[in-house]
């Protein structure tokens, strides 16, 4: 004999049946999504000022996961300079947070930033330099890839330490610069790269520039470093012809290190085949 169903009881299970379908919906999704990892990364690059006038330190903070690498607004950070913190901010819905701090002697002043103590996110410090110096002080621009044998081993090509060092000791002020390598990660992290590998290999401390991979980004950013007063910049030791042509098209002077293969440097550019012979040049 077939039976009826209580009416209240039938809609009572599939009620509970909807639940329960609903919960493995709701945790196959959650486990979905903690299969995408993320990580909060606070990063920073070098800043150039004089003695006596304000630098603006731009740290940013970030949240990368698998689709997309977005900014973390709303977040305190603090800038320390010798142990203390010198200024505070916070970051804004682009993740970036502008730290103004006004130094009274020349130098090369390292520095952190960190997330404040009221933060939300967890997330290492992270380092650079403050470049001090006096606009009527000499300054030479170097391309790290003059400094290396080749890019792919990144061992620094001999005596280069060396003979940099001596050139910094009592005259010149260095700028390194650098091409963005988006494979690396942000230009700070790019940056960061560079930081590490110049202190490694014992290079001079300077202040590193990073610029985008393009022919012409070199030559704009010489032009707005001279308009901001830093018009000592007049020479270049560098290995791509574009770096060199930079000076050249602006009457400054070029050196290509090491030599370059024939028809690629510059006709008025002056070619050493390695950097003992660089001090000459100059």
């Amino acid at each position: 004999m077939c039976r009826t169903l209580n009416p209240t009881v039938h809609n009572s299970f599939f009620r509970r049946a909807g639940f329960f379908t609903a919960l493995i919906f709701l945790t196959a999704a959650t486990n979905l999504s903690a299969t995408e990892k993320t990580s909060v990364i606070l990063t920073v690059h070098d800043s150039l000022t004089a003695p006596n006038q304000p630098a603006t330190i731009e740290a940013t903070l970030t949240q990368k996961g698998s689709r997309a690498e977005t900014g973390i607004g709303g977040e305190p950070i603090e800038l320390h300079v010798a142990g203390q913190v010198a200024a505070t901010g916070m970051t804004g819905r682009d993740g970036q947070a502008l730290l103004s701090y006004t130094p009274k002697a020349k130098g090369v002043i390292p520095f952190t930033v960190r997330a404040g103590a009221a933060s939300n996110v967890q997330v290492p410090e992270a380092g650079a330099n403050l470049a001090v110096w006096e606009h009527r002080s000499p300054m030479m621009a170097v391309e790290v890839a003059a400094l290396m044998e080749d890019a792919e081993s990144r061992r620094p090509m001999p005596d280069a330490a060396a003979e940099l060092g001596k050139l910094t000791q009592f005259y010149y002020n260095v700028l390194y610069v650098v091409a963005n390598d988006k494979a690396v990660g942000s230009s700070d992290q790019v940056s960061a790269q560079a930081r590490q590998w110049l202190q490694d290999q014992k290079f001079p401390v300077g202040h590193i520039i990073v610029l985008p991979p393009s022919p012409e980004a070199w030559g704009t950013k010489l032009d707005e470093l001279h308009a901001a007063g830093w018009t000592t910049l007049k020479i270049g030791v560098g290995r791509t012809k574009a770096f060199a042509e930079a000076f050249l098209q602006r009457r400054l002077d070029a050196v290509m290190v090491p030599e370059p293969a024939k028809g690629e440097a510059p006709r008025k550019a002056k070619v050493a085949k390695e950097w003992k012979e660089v001090r000459r040049k100059l």
